[in-house]
């Protein structure tokens, strides 16, 4: 069986260097999935999908973060066109 998109976004962020509850993927309803944690202003939702993809090319590793929070606005700014 192949790796969720969550599962694998999951494991970026924690490559990136973040916990769990600093920012973390979460299954929502109709197939979405919530980007959310301490260390975004509010939680990003789309498909999950798309959550990887921002996850994978939009999510800074947590120590070039610094104290800087990021915003879903900012995340989706910076995604490539699919």
């Amino acid at each position: 069986m192949s790796e969720s998109p969550i599962d694998a976004a999951n494991d970026l962020l924690r490559e990136k260097g973040y916990s769990e509850r600093d920012l973390a993927v979460h299954p929502a309803p109709r197939g979405k999935a919530l980007l959310k944690g301490n260390s975004i202003l509010s939680p990003l939702s789309d498909d999950a999908e798309t959550v990887l993809r921002i996850v994978r090319e939009a999510v800074p590793a947590h120590g070039e973060l610094g104290t800087r929070t990021l915003r879903p606005a900012d995340l989706r700014a910076q995604q490539s066109s699919p």
